[in-house]
């Protein structure tokens, strides 16, 4: 694991959804990949939180695994206004997070009003 010493405090929706990512796209490593190796990078940049988890297993399309964590990785990051990137190098998976460092009310997810 990989990060800046210096990431600020983030907002809680920013830090969960990055904490998720991460967690899928590791849990991923280790069930299907094969890999040796798995690297997780965290660092700030001026667009916002860059999150990337690289393995050097056998890719996507040697694994023949395409279940919904992937597209559950890309759904928590476009709930903020953020992007993932998957890159299939077979031999190995780089999956890039990019998450605002910021959000508004109008980026966190809708939750349901619970009846009083």
């Amino acid at each position: 694991m990989q990060a800046s010493d210096d990431l600020p405090a983030l907002p809680a929706a920013v830090e969960v959804a990055a904490y998720r990512i991460v967690v899928e796209a590791v849990t991923n490593t280790v069930r299907h990949a094969r890999a040796r190796r798995c690297r997780v990078s965290m660092a700030l940049t001026p667009a916002g939180l860059a999150v990337e988890v690289t393995d050097d297993g056998t890719g996507l399309v040697a694994s023949g695994h395409h279940g919904h964590g992937l597209a559950i990785m890309r759904e928590r990051a476009e709930e903020l206004g953020g992007t993932v990137t998957i890159r299939d190098g077979s031999p190995g998976v780089t999956i890039q997070a990019r998450l605002p460092a910021v959000t508004t009310p109008a980026q966190l997810p809708s939750v349901p009003a619970v009846p009083a």
